[in-house]
């Protein structure tokens, strides 16, 4: 299979200067996907222009035609699956079924206290993320749902006519651990990684490319339990997070090394940041758009 390319587009820029003309470049550009966050602020951009990731796609979906539109990652952290899902519905139907949920436990970042709650410990995040992912599956996939569970509730919710897409739009389910490896087996169309946070410092590419093995093996593992071909989910790295950093960007030759040696372990979809000037996602955006347009035609 051919290595499809993809990219985030952080949601920081006005509408109207430059924030349109960026997702219809990404479509003009050829990339087969364009995400963005969804957190309420992030990082280094927490006291600047940060804008909400459903309204942000909507107003994408609205100015592209074919572009696949999602989020890389939605979590529970100030989400619930009942409102979400509603949202969701519409998003794919404004698309025109275009719509990838990229959904994630979540962190102990900005969104983990934003609604006035303690940041919750790593196994109440896998929990609740267990809940919130087959909660969603069920209200969209079904007319009207009931459900009372441990950290979410629903009473004869309904979400007519459902998804564009059938049984309901794709899930793209980010985990490394076991728990959330068995989810992406059970209820993901793909499974999306960023690497080993552990080797982000100190680790080396080398080390990076075994560990990023080690967990492919892991959702093999995990898809097998259940009789599931791991062939089936697409495999999803989410670029900017391992060792290499911002060197893949620095040339067509210097990506295209990078992404082989990842392809070689199965995967189908490499995302790349879109540059952004004075952070940590800095990089030439003539190198930038070079790869968007040549790479994938040398890692056929």
């Amino acid at each position: 299979m051919s290595l499809r390319l993809s990219t985030v587009i952080l949601p920081y820029r006005h509408w109207s200067e430059g924030g349109r003309e960026q997702w219809q470049r990404a479509e003009q550009l050829g990339f087969h996907s364009a995400y963005t966050y969804d957190h309420l602020s992030w990082r280094s951009f927490r006291d600047g222009p940060w804008f909400g990731a459903v309204p942000t796609l909507t107003a994408a979906a609205a100015v592209t035609d074919n572009l696949r539109l999602g989020t890389l990652v939605t979590s529970p952290n100030f989400r619930h699956p009942v409102p979400y899902a509603k949202e969701l519905i519409s998003l794919d139907d404004i698309s025109g079924g275009r719509i990838t949920l990229g959904v994630g436990a979540g962190g102990t970042g900005f969104d983990a206290t934003a609604l006035g709650q303690e940041p919750w410990t790593p196994r109440e995040r896998a929990d609740r993320f267990a809940e919130f992912v087959a909660l969603l599956d069920r209200l969209l996939t079904e007319d009207t749902v009931s459900y009372e569970g441990d950290f979410y509730s629903a009473h004869e919710a309904r979400n007519i006519p459902g998804c564009v897409q059938r049984p309901r739009l794709p899930f793209a389910v980010a985990a490394t651990g076991p728990r959330g490896l068995r989810l992406a087996a059970r209820y993901g169309q793909a499974w999306v990684t960023t690497g080993d946070p552990k080797l982000y410092e100190n680790g080396t590419p080398e080390q990076s490319v075994q560990a990023i093995r080690g967990q492919v093996e892991k959702l093999a593992d995990a898809c097998a339990e259940i009789g599931r071909d791991a062939g089936e989910l697409d495999k999803i790295l989410l670029t900017g997070f391992t060792p290499d950093r911002g060197r893949p960007l620095e040339s067509l030759n210097a990506f295209v090394d990078f992404a082989g040696r990842h392809q070689e372990l199965g995967f189908t979809e490499i995302v790349i940041h879109w540059p952004i000037p004075d952070s940590d996602f800095a990089a030439d955006e003539k190198v930038f758009e070079q790869i968007a347009m040549d790479a994938a035609a040398q890692l056929r």
